[in-house]
């Protein structure tokens, strides 16, 4: 009862061929390999896309000399 030799794997081969046939088998595959494709370039582009965002910043944040800080002292003096 351990695990499956190569020909119990054979058979189960030829019964899944003689259900579906051939052309499905390998159609099928080809539509696997396509999407596997496509994942791999997508996760290619958003690597890419997430580069260059880091490179950006999002917002600008006033400094200790920005114009937040001269509004406050302005509003002070008065």
């Amino acid at each position: 009862m351990g695990s499956f030799s190569i020909w119990h794997w054979l058979v189960v081969l030829l019964v899944v061929l003689l259900l579906f046939g051939g052309g499905k088998v390998s159609s099928l595959m080809g539509d696997f390999a396509k999407g596997i494709k496509s994942f791999k370039k997508n996760m290619a582009e958003d690597d890419a896309s997430m580069e260059e965002s880091a490179d950006k910043p999002t917002g600008t944040i006033a400094g200790p000399g920005g114009s937040a800080t001269k509004e406050r002292e302005q509003t002070a003096a008065r």
